[in-house]
């Protein structure tokens, strides 16, 4: 799956952990003197925040720009040098085209949310008659949202674009690992299966999956500053009372609960989704056999099999009904909970429409953010399902010890399943899949 499009992966992923750490650390520690020291006016000016296009072009954004290239070029130089790849261009400098694309985009949300505190002041303002406030300027910072909105669509559809051509990249250069390996993996049971239909369920719940936790991981990084900024206003909480950056530590018990919550009650489902592909795959299997051989696909032998795909149905059914009430309770109570923290601010008058209207967005990013595994919970679940099913299809082939939930399932199934499911291999060196498939502990 990795290996396939990345060098080297288990060290690759860790570089990439540790320069993207040290990329960070210099940013916040000497990165404004530094962009000084080239000519940068840096720090921008404290005050109220910049509203309107000017806020991706001040001196701060400039040098970013500059010193995400030259971090960016500087790792892939390394890779290219140290461990060639035919994917190098897609996998190393695509994903970082990627994720500049959407930091980018999250920051479009950030001049949004800089516009909605002027606009909703003037629009309060206004509402009061004493004239203050002209036609003009609402319309204009009407113009100001559009052209941010233009902005954030056409980064959108850039991001979205490359997105969709480099994870088929990424499931081409699968298809071919497994392609070169055919005549060794073709009678491992399901191996067609694995080739098309599997790699092409992750290419597909990794083009939204992945983007949307990139997406979070950013978000924190834009919003998190600018939640910190706004707890100055909001010092106190029902029944807490008055603690520093109450709004700030508020949301991360929230989200902290939230998701250690539908993480524990949903732990069994990706287990049963995964035995779920295996009871339907071996009761697709003996039907493909029944298509040329009348001695297979019997009612006893089918019967049995469906019953398994009915039980594992009915089980999933039951994990996911508990599983909903916790996560739909939670989200419905989510929509309330920072309307609740604002209560005794809103009261006392120490914040204007403006800033509530800052507050609810910037809570609201973060808060998604963190619930990020909390609303795509089912998809990730079937993601670890697949990704179960391709490590496995893989571990045969290598000659690899089977997860646990491979050799419970074997064992469940018994021999005479093992040995219909897989044919011994015609040549081709490597493993026997058969002995490997009938011997768990291979």
């Amino acid at each position: 799956m990795f290996e396939s499009f990345f060098p080297k992966p288990k060290i690759f992923f860790t570089s990439v952990l540790i320069w993207t750490a040290l990329a960070i650390a210099i940013w916040y520690g000497a990165g404004d003197s530094i962009g000084a020291a080239l000519g940068f006016a840096l720090p921008e000016p404290e005050g109220e925040p910049i509203v309107g296009l000017s806020y991706f072009y001040t001196s701060s954004f400039l040098w970013f720009y500059v010193y995400y290239i030259v971090w960016s070029v500087a790792f892939a130089a390394f890779w290219f040098f140290y461990s060639p790849h035919k994917w190098q261009w897609w996998s190393i400098l695509g994903s970082a085209f990627i994720l500049f694309t959407t930091y980018f985009g999250v920051q479009v949300s950030v001049a949004l949310n800089n516009w909605r505190r002027p606009f909703f002041d003037q629009f309060q303002q206004a509402l009061t008659g004493d004239g203050t406030v002209s036609q003009d300027d609402l319309y204009n910072l009407i113009i100001i949202f559009c052209q941010i909105a233009f902005i954030s669509t056409v980064v959108f559809v850039v991001t979205r674009f490359f997105v969709s051509h480099y994870v088929f990249r990424w499931r081409t250069a699968m298809n071919n690992f497994y392609m070169e390996r055919w005549p060794r993996v073709r009678n491992i049971e399901g191996a067609s299966q694995r080739v098309q239909e599997d790699t092409m369920r992750f290419a597909s719940i990794m083009e939204g999956l992945g983007v949307a936790f990139v997406d979070a991981i950013m978000t924190l990084v834009a919003f998190l500053p600018i939640l910190w900024s706004l707890s100055q206003y909001v010092t106190e909480l029902p029944l807490v009372g008055e603690i520093p950056h109450a709004l700030f530590i508020a949301l991360l018990f929230w989200a902290a609960f939230g998701t250690g919550l539908l993480a524990l009650v949903g732990i069994k489902l990706p287990g049963l989704e995964f035995r779920n592909q295996r009871v339907e795959a071996a009761y697709r299997k003996e039907l493909v056999y029944g298509e040329d051989d009348p001695s297979r696909a019997q009612p006893p032998t089918t019967r049995e099999l469906f019953d398994n795909v009915r039980r594992n149905y009915f089980r999933l059914y039951f994990h996911y009904m508990y599983f909903n009430i916790a996560r739909g309770f939670y989200l419905q109570a989510d929509n309330i909970y920072v309307h609740i923290l604002l209560v005794p601010t809103i009261v006392t008058g120490r914040i204007t429409l403006g800033i509530w209207q800052q507050i609810l967005t910037a809570f609201g990013q973060v808060s998604n953010s963190f619930q990020f595994l909390i609303n795509s919970w089912t998809t990730i679940v079937e993601l670890i399902s697949i990704y179960k099913r391709l490590h496995a299809f893989e571990a045969v082939f290598r000659g690899q010890e089977l997860a646990e939930i491979d050799r419970k399932y074997l064992e469940e199934q018994g021999d005479g399943y093992a040995q219909h499911v897989a044919d011994p291999a015609p040549g081709g060196g490597g493993p026997d899949p058969v002995q490997t498939v009938q011997d768990p502990k291979r």
